[in-house]
């Protein structure tokens, strides 16, 4: 039985992932968060919570002894921070796999007129510290796949198409539910994407900026 620790478990492509795992896996889930009361209803045979916070580092490092896999669900202006206490609590405890969830433009990947936008909507104080904490991960001696999606809606749909680091990001959203099932897809897989950057969104959705704007 495969085992993953899933950090910042209160979050909405999280909760998705967690479903999903429960529904499609035999998966044991260990989920890490603040307040761990926000999911005690979840709370089960396949499931242990453990509230903590990521920057405590040796808390981590104990939470991650035995694991499988680290699914990193995080965010917030210190997301730099939490990535390196990551890194240093999965190097620590010799858990090597670690999926890790970003947001596209760390790279200056998406093109054209909706690159422009995406720039005016998060260059004030969200893209440089995610492209900061994108480029700890990136220097860590660990089997990481970095997750880029597109704006994110609620839709309940698997729809998406994926692009590496390198090449031009497609389309402009990408429902939650999507991102989840290819977290899902990873862990069941861990081979699969090693050191790999993948943009998601569903295809068809070219355009200037998101549908609802």
């Amino acid at each position: 039985m495969t085992k993953v620790l899933i950090l910042g478990a209160a979050g909405k492509i999280a909760r998705q992932a967690i479903d999903q795992f429960l529904e499609q896996t035999d998966a044991y889930l260990t989920l890490y968060l603040r307040k761990s009361r926000r999911l005690l209803q979840r709370r089960g045979e396949r499931v242990e919570l453990i509230e903590g916070d990521v920057n405590d580092t040796r808390y981590l490092q104990a939470a991650a002894l035995g694991q499988d896999i680290v699914y990193a669900n995080l965010g917030g202006d210190d997301i730099e921070n939490q990535a390196r206490s990551v890194v240093a609590a999965l190097e620590a405890s010799g858990v090597r796999r670690l999926i890790w969830i970003s947001t596209l433009g760390i790279y200056d990947e998406v093109p054209g007129a909706f690159g422009r936008w995406n720039h005016e909507q998060l260059d004030d104080g969200y893209l440089g510290p995610y492209s900061a904490a994108a480029n700890v991960i990136e220097s860590a001696d660990l089997d990481y796949t970095i997750v880029r999606p597109a704006w994110l809606t609620d839709k309940d749909e698997v729809d998406y198409e994926l692009t590496q680091k390198g090449e031009p990001f497609k389309g402009t959203e990408v429902s939650r539910k999507s991102v989840a099932d290819l977290v899902v897809k990873l862990a069941q897989d861990p081979p699969r994407d090693i050191r790999a950057s993948l943009g998601i969104s569903k295809p068809g959705t070219e355009g200037d900026k998101p549908a609802w704007y």
